[in-house]
């Protein structure tokens, strides 16, 4: 028997990861106790997810659990043992706006249950490929150093910059840059997934990602840009856009995209690997154009508001380089589209208000 342990489970990458790798033919124990209502409220709850998950899988077995019970954790790894062949650690506390007001609660959800269930994987799984989601937030606010040119609906990089045709690779640093206490959290959590790569020879990597999305997210407003942006436009909630002329730019891709990834990374692994893992040049918008893309698809009017005053830490453009991965794994490809990803965003969200 193989199994698969998934933490966070419900959302949106957890579940995606279930459907897959159950459809592989793995049994799945997924962990997942609905931080996310807490942290953003009952609109981005993943209960309907786990509901769909236990109806719909059949060798999917929930836990309600916090990955910061260290205890429990150990519990759960122990009733699978040598049979785990991958963790997907996908459970966070995932908002850098929500992190400022908890700093305790954003640090001991992402950086102690990180090592939580790094430390049950060593004990009980070491041979396991261990699969984490990392975010582009380690680079702190890095990127807004490179040289911008702003263009009639995004900001953009020179052309004579080498991140410019394909976007930001690993090279890019992680020190000396404003993180927001998010993105400390996550570069703690990053850092220990590459150090029991090196230190005990297991097969680790951090996908660093970038705006990862989908029809099965439950966005809130701190948390999951496109689909709740696409949220406001179907309710006619207002919506805000946080500085920089809202021509940030951001590379979306599609959670089932990034999943195969984890497939791909899967069947070849190796110690203490980091990937960027980001819609790349394939697929990414400015705020701006979300917006007239939802406008044009619910054919509904967007009510939002533009203010100069931008979140702390926010890049003013961001793509991802996932040119790395790729040459580790060229049978990897994208399958949607960044038109792909807005119909199915719209038409998710749609069916479930």
């Amino acid at each position: 028997m193989d199994v698969a342990i998934v933490t966070g489970s419900a959302g949106l990458i957890g579940a995606e990861t279930v459907r897959f790798f159950a459809a592989k033919g793995f049994t799945i124990a997924g962990i997942d106790n609905n931080m996310r209502q807490v942290f953003f409220g009952a609109e981005a709850s993943t209960e309907w997810s786990r509901r769909e998950l236990e109806e719909k899988i059949p060798k999917y077995k929930h836990f309600d659990a916090d990955i910061r019970d260290a205890a429990v954790i150990d519990r759960i790894f122990s009733q699978y043992g040598a049979d785990i062949k991958l963790v997907v650690h996908t459970a966070a506390q995932p908002s850098h706006d929500w992190a400022a007001r908890e700093p305790f609660t954003d640090f001991t959800v992402n950086a102690n249950g990180t090592l939580s269930v790094l430390e049950a994987a060593r004990k009980h799984c070491p041979k396991a490929a261990f699969i984490f989601t990392s975010t582009n937030k380690v680079y702190g606010d890095a990127p807004n150093e490179l040289p911008l040119i702003e263009k009639e609906s995004r900001w953009e990089v020179d052309p004579v910059h080498p991140f410019a045709a394909h976007g930001i690779d690993e090279t890019m640093r992680i020190d000396q840059t404003k993180h927001s206490l998010f993105g400390v959290s996550k570069v703690a959590a990053d850092v220990l997934v590459q150090e029991y790569g090196r230190y005990f020879g297991m097969n680790t990597v951090c996908f660093r990602g970038g705006c990862l999305t989908g029809p099965g997210h439950s966005g809130a407003e701190l948390h999951g840009f496109l689909s709740y942006l696409f949220k406001c436009c179907i309710t006619g909630t207002p919506y805000t856009i946080y500085g920089y002329k809202g021509k940030q730019v951001r590379d979306n891709i599609h959670s089932y995209d990034l999943v195969n990834m984890f497939w791909h990374y899967y069947q070849k692994p190796r110690p203490a690997a980091v990937y960027n893992a980001g819609g790349s040049r394939h697929s990414n918008c400015s705020m701006i154009e979300a917006i007239r893309a939802a406008e044009r698809i619910t054919g509904k009017k967007m009510n939002y508001t533009l203010i100069d005053e931008n979140r702390i830490g926010d890049h003013i453009w961001y793509i991802s380089d996932v040119r790395a991965f790729q040459r580790d794994y060229p049978g990897w490809k994208y399958r949607y589209t960044l038109d792909d990803i807005y119909q199915q965003v719209s038409e998710g969200l749609s069916a479930r208000l």
